[in-house]
This record gives C-alpha cells, sequence and structure tokens, in this order.
C-alpha cells in the first residue's frame, strides 16, 4: 500500500505522543466508617488460624481481611462499646473470632515494626544517609528527597538540617523541617545497627516512596502529622492530584487476598 503524499514514516516523537492516563491508587473501606480512603491509610487486620484478630501491617496476610481507617482513639471507642466486633462479624461472615483486648497495642507496634524494618532494608540498600554532618553535606547539594528526625531529637539539630534541606530544595522561607518520627533515637539506633540514630536523610525517591507505605500507616493511626516532602514536588507516598480522585466502587472494604 502506497503512503499518502508527505506522510512519514517515522515513529511519534516521545514529546509527541499522548501522556499515559494517571493510574488509581488502590483505595479500601473502613469497616467501621464505611469511608474509602488510599489503603496506605489504613490498616488490615486478618484471622489467625485459631481465629484471632490480628494487625497485618503489610496487608501481605493470605485470606479474607478486613481494613479499619480510624485513629487509635477511635478503635478504642469502637472495643469498648461493641461497635468494632459487631462490624468485624460482618466483615468476616459471622465466623468465630477472639479480639484480643489489647488490639490497638498490637496494631501500633505492628506498624512500628513494619516501619523500623523498612528504614533498614534501605539503609542496606544504599538509600540512607545518617549522621549529622553527612545528611547537612547531602541536603546543601539538593541530593536528600526526605528528611527525618528521631522523637526525642534536639530542636537545634532539626533546624540546622531543616535549613540545609531548604537551601538545597531552594524553599528558604518555606518553613519545611523534615518529619518528626514516632520512634526515638534508641528504637533507631537498635532497628538500624547504628550508635545514636537520631536523623535521617532519604537520598532516593523510591525509597522514601517505600518507606512512605508503613510509615503513613502508622501517622494515620497515632493522629500524627503526614510526611513531609519539599514544595511543589509529590510528598512520598500520598495520592498526586491527577490521581486523588479514585474512589472506586470496585474496591470493597474486604478481599480475597493480602493486596
Amino acid at each position: 500500500m502506497r503512503n499518502p503524499h508527505n506522510e512519514t514514516l517515522s515513529p511519534q516523537r516521545p514529546q509527541d505522543r499522548p501522556a499515559k492516563p494517571e493510574k488509581a491508587l488502590p483505595e479500601r473501606k473502613c469497616i467501621l466508617t464505611n469511608r474509602h480512603d488510599d489503603r496506605d491509610a489504613l490498616v488490615r487486620l486478618a484471622i489467625s488460624p485459631e481465629g484471632q484478630v490480628l494487625p497485618d501491617p503489610l496487608a501481605r496476610a493470605p485470606g479474607r481481611g478486613a481494613w479499619i481507617g480510624v485513629s487509635r482513639a477511635d478503635l478504642e471507642i469502637a472495643l469498648a462499646n461493641g461497635k468494632l466486633k459487631g462490624a468485624l462479624a460482618r466483615a468476616f461472615k459471622g465466623a468465630p473470632l477472639t479480639i484480643p483486648a489489647d488490639l490497638p497495642d498490637l496494631i501500633e507496634q505492628g506498624l512500628k515494626r513494619a516501619t523500623l524494618d523498612r528504614l533498614g532494608i534501605e539503609l542496606r540498600a544504599g538509600g540512607l544517609v545518617l549522621g549529622t554532618e553527612k545528611i547537612a553535606q547531602a541536603a546543601r547539594s539538593g541530593a536528600v528527597a526526605w528528611l527525618a528526625h528521631a522523637s526525642d531529637a534536639r530542636a537545634d539539630g532539626v533546624g540546622k538540617l531543616a535549613q540545609a534541606w531548604r537551601v538545597g530544595e531552594e524553599a528558604e522561607g518555606s518553613g519545611m523541617t523534615g518529619v518528626i518520627l514516632p520512634l526515638d533515637r534508641a528504637a533507631l539506633s537498635v532497628a538500624l545497627g547504628r550508635d545514636n540514630v537520631v536523623h535521617l536523610g532519604v537520598t532516593d525517591a523510591g525509597a522514601a516512596q517505600r518507606i512512605a507505605g508503613p510509615l503513613d500507616r502508622l501517622m494515620h493511626f497515632i493522629g500524627a502529622a503526614a510526611p513531609e516532602g519539599p514544595p511543589g514536588k509529590d510528598v512520598p507516598g500520598r495520592p498526586t492530584p491527577a490521581a486523588a480522585p479514585a474512589a472506586q466502587a470496585a474496591n470493597d472494604d474486604l478481599d480475597t487476598k493480602g493486596e
């Protein structure tokens, strides 16, 4: 077949191709509020073979699961007044269940462990910088994608690194300081196998994204502020404006897989 006059056979240039639509972020529905939210803001509950309701911090356990998107304080109320028991009975289709009295503690401990484990993985992969001077140097050069501090970090140390970060991001005056983790220096030091870990600089955007999953769940559950990123950039783990309208009827509060 002949080509029409003046039609080129060269492939489209990348800039001429239509942009791919944003992929909707997966959502789940809270069994206590019936509200949909990004799954990174919700905690999955699963049943052990003995019928005990336990947290699934990484949302990977096999079998049917139920999701909660409330804070620890609200969960404690729902546990005390029986609302959680009724919601779980409906979610698990009347299966015999045992709800531990310390379920809120188990959830918080599990979320902290998942966050610490992820930090350890990213440190071994080379995505984290430790040590005040090393972080400050990387931050001033614009190499720090995300900055975090232990819950017991001193204000002057936080301020020094925050200033270096703002300089590197050309964001002076923005007020960004990084996120104060709900983890103290003792917990961070043990998890990362280093002495006196107070500050963390994340230099890899992919690492920041992976850390954000368990950390978002933890921060949401304890009612803390969301992770902070540089102005004008998407905060790792949070929906972008284009992907935010992702509530889909197909995403149920229950699932048959860990995903």
